[in-house]
């Protein structure tokens, strides 16, 4: 008998969810819809018309949902948007039998095993050790990081809120960045740099305090400009765009290469999100991984380390369906 199941990458910005057919083993892939998350009330809204588009005859067997936010009990809320989920309450609903919560970045993760090379874009090829710890991070509406450890037989992936851990400066520029922030906003975590509206933060200190390019007429930004302030960099070469990618890539680069030691990631860093893709040329020029390595006694290490950039925007999706299927399979 043919089994179904479905699969979701819950964001702040967006929602992909994804119905899947397996037959004998295999998946196969029956529909698959975006949505634009904040259009939405609840996320049952979205669920509900993504079965009602999808038609299907009988109920999902599995679903399972990567949230960006932290899973507490199989409860989630959102971090930069005010959904709740449950996933009792969504089997309950929905009359699906099985449903599991994982956070986002716990579902890169689980990617990454089977992911392949043509999925990844090499910053520092390194030397991998096998079964040793990786790290997954990445930049985008907010900035999210999971653990991989080998356990047993395989890799598990292991969520967590780092992205929300102090943000440490590394020279004087970073320091007065730092001393800027606090002052409005009293703590200044990782994700007040590396995000969207980390990026626009660092565009309007630059902006305020580069005295050559600040103009009588200076550019007015929303809270997110992170897209448009990479626009102004790399199509009409904008120069406190540009210097502000380029601040960007180095706090980027020092963060993932804090992210390797704390892990002993000698498995790997993965670079996943919204962002890196987007600015990939500028974390390939050189300051990304000069940031990355400058870890003094360690720096050594630091460069034996992968890094790799996630170039599929559908790994939290891809992830999500691994798990769904895992747990198909457990339930025979």
């Amino acid at each position: 008998m043919n089994k179904k199941l479905i699969c979701g990458d819950i964001g702040g910005t967006k929602t992909i969810l994804q119905l899947v057919e397996i037959t004998e083993g295999n998946g196969q892939e029956r529909l698959i819809q975006r949505y634009h998350s904040a259009d939405f009330k609840t996320f049952s809204e979205i669920l509900k018309d993504f079965l009602n588009q999808a038609g299907i005859s009988g109920q999902p067997h599995v679903a399972c949902f990567a949230v960006a936010g932290p899973i507490v009990e199989q409860q989630a809320k959102l971090t930069n948007l005010p959904w709740q989920l449950s996933s009792e309450d969504l089997s309950s609903e929905f009359s699906i039998p099985m449903v599991k919560l994982l956070n986002d970045f716990e579902a890169v993760a689980v990617a990454i095993e089977h992911m392949p090379s043509s999925d990844l874009l090499t910053l520092q090829a390194g030397q991998a050790h096998p079964r040793a710890m990786r790290v997954v991070l990445g930049a985008g509406t907010g900035m999210g990081v999971a653990w991989l450890a080998w356990l047993h037989d395989r890799y598990h992936a292991l969520p967590t809120e780092a992205g929300h851990i102090d943000f440490a400066p590394v020279d004087s520029l970073q320091i007065q960045l730092l001393e800027a922030l606090h002052q409005r906003l009293s703590h200044v975590s990782v994700e007040r740099i590396l995000s969207g509206s980390g990026l626009t933060n660092i565009f309007k200190f630059l902006q305020e305090n580069d005295a050559e390019n600040f103009h009588s007429n200076p550019i007015e930004l929303g809270e997110d400009s992170g897209a448009a302030i990479t626009s102004l960099a790399l199509i009409h070469h904008h120069p406190v765009a540009i210097q502000s990618l380029e601040l960007f890539a180095e706090i980027y680069g020092a963060y993932a290469g804090n992210l390797a030691l704390a892990g002993l990631c000698r498995g790997g860093v993965y670079l996943a999100g919204g962002i890196a893709p987007k600015i990939a040329d500028v974390l390939c020029s050189g300051g990304f991984i000069r940031a990355f390595c400058a870890k003094g006694r360690f720096s050594a290490l630091l460069r034996e380390i992968p890094v790799h950039i996630i170039t599929n925007p559908q790994a939290g999706l891809s992830g999500a369906q691994q798990e769904a299927q895992r747990l198909l399979n457990r339930a025979g």
